[in-house]
């Protein structure tokens, strides 16, 4: 019998159908993806399976566990979610209680759900934490979510929602903007999960992640499956245009050494020279002894796990931080810009993309009577339509955001750009457009760039050469499309690993 079974399910807000006769099932042991970009209606199907979907839902069957939840009341639901169907959602720090416990957090729906005594419920979150692989599971469940890694406090949501031992299990981008070697540990064990005997659905974009974890897959775009199948029957040999297209945006090769050996050496003006830069917060080494050249016009990719140093690094080169040990020396007089992981959090709300945009020449030293024509231009260099500089950030999409904030960062007229995780949130296809700004920019302006991701194929796509950072210092670095294909030190074989 299968764990799921869902026939023409359509998600409408007024006259709008946001989801059109979307049907698939699930079997126990089977893990199920829906892939597609922003607004394709992949977590909108998502969220109609918890009943947590706005406007009007309906369906010819919605089956969870062998219950038929298309008239469920909110009291009936509320007994249906976490005890046959539970959700993992895309954002734990955001989804986790900051005022309670991790232990607090996994008890809740045994305390929902079962009849268990208060000191069972405690020896079941042990139990829970250990399952999922939680170091040290007393010690982390005494803890606050803000206390844990990202992949930690993932790995608590996923205890969290198997605490009433669901049939179903909804993973809603589990591994957006984590490390590859954290993602690859919550990929696997979602997998372990699945093979226990949990039927799994995993919305994502990231197809790379599919193609590790998944069964089957959906293709969703415009609230509709256009293609689905086996995982390496739809992602080797995709028939949909569409499918190629997505699966095209998420493969790059490094790129190869734009310089030559003679060229990197003689041609090239170092613009950046860092000798044996150190930080440290609270006796905590943060960056340590980093050393590395900038050459003028490289694209320098900075990679490690969260908690390496490479967004402490990045903040020094800025002048955001400064090093208590060692020195970074300029080359003559040189504009620095940072472009931010969150452009949402990055804009104030309350000002339109334009305010911001002239508040940012004024900063330039732009006179006022050109900043107007100034701002347009801007809007033009980075494709985004004049018109958008009268909304605020909120009614950007992800991707106009993140072009808004290239922007911002052109209007001083940078020589280097520094970009902290800037596509880490994006869809593939949008990731890709963005890439391609970055690389015309680059060519156009003759900007020099650092670019700092956990993606190793982005890092690849867009680098010259690469630094690879664990614990704060730098343990290995050369041209990418070396260092990729022959890494030498072991957490660098191991980061690439995770990758693939």
């Amino acid at each position: 019998m299968n764990a799921l079974v869902v026939q023409d399910l359509s998600v409408a807000i007024g006259r709008r159908v946001l989801v059109d006769g979307v049907s698939f099932s699930v079997s126990p042991g089977e893990c199920v993806a829906i892939v597609g970009e922003s607004g394709a209606g992949k977590s909108l199907t998502a969220s109609a399976l918890l009943g947590l979907a706005p406007g009007r839902v309906t369906a010819s069957v919605l089956d969870v566990d062998g219950v038929d939840v298309r008239r469920l009341s909110e009291s009936q639901w509320r007994e249906v979610r976490g005890a046959r169907i539970a959700l993992v959602s895309q954002d734990a720090l955001v989804s986790l209680d900051p005022l309670r416990r991790i232990g607090a957090e996994v008890a809740e729906p045994l305390a929902i759900h079962t009849r268990l005594s208060r000191a069972e419920r405690r020896e079941r979150v042990i139990d829970l934490l250990e399952s999922v692989a939680m170091p040290a599971p007393e010690q982390r469940a005494r803890q606050y979510p803000h206390e844990l890694s990202g992949g930690l406090r993932q790995r608590a949501l996923i205890a969290s929602a198997l605490a009433g031992d669901p049939a179903v299990l909804v993973a809603d981008e589990p591994t957006t903007a984590l490390d590859a070697t954290v993602q690859a540990r919550v990929l696997a064990l979602l997998r372990e999960i699945a093979d226990a005997g949990t039927a799994v659905v995993l919305i994502s974009h990231d197809f790379a992640a599919v193609r590790r974890v998944a069964d089957r897959v959906l293709v969703m775009r415009g609230g509709r499956v256009i293609e689905q199948g086996a995982v390496a029957e739809v992602l080797d040999a995709p028939a949909e245009e569409y499918t190629r297209s997505l699966i095209a945006a998420t493969d790059h090769a490094p790129r190869s050494d734009r310089f030559g050996p003679f060229d990197r050496l003689r041609d090239r003006d170092a613009v950046l020279t860092a000798i044996g830069v150190s930080r440290s917060f609270a006796g905590v080494p943060a960056v340590a002894d980093a050393s590395f050249t900038l050459l003028e016009g490289q694209t320098l990719g900075i990679v490690g796990e969260s908690g390496s140093g490479k967004t402490t690094l990045a903040r020094m080169i800025v002048g955001v931080e400064r090093p208590d040990a060692g020195d970074l020396r300029w080359s003559g007089e040189h504009r620095v810009q940072l472009v931010h992981q969150n452009p949402l959090g990055a804009f104030d709300p309350r000002w339109t993309i334009g305010r911001s945009l002239r508040e940012a020449l004024a900063a330039g030293g732009v006179h006022r009577s050109q900043r107007s024509a100034r701002v347009v231009e801007l809007m033009a260099e980075v494709d985004l339509a004049p018109e958008l500089a009268k909304r605020r950030p909120a009614r950007l999409s992800g991707g106009q955001r993140q072009r808004a904030a290239i922007a911002r960062a052109l209007a001083a007229e940078p020589d280097v750009l520094v970009l902290d995780e800037p596509v880490s949130a994006l869809d593939p296809s949008v990731r890709e457009k963005v890439l391609q700004l970055l690389a015309r920019l680059q060519r156009d302006r003759g900007l020099t760039m650092i670019f700092v991701s956990h993606d190793l194929d982005v890092v690849a796509a867009v680098s010259d050469d690469v630094l690879v950072m664990q614990h704060g210092a730098i343990v290995e670095q050369g041209p990418v499309a070396a260092v990729f294909a022959a890494p030498q030190h072991p957490f660098t074989q191991e980061l690439i690993a995770a990758g693939r």
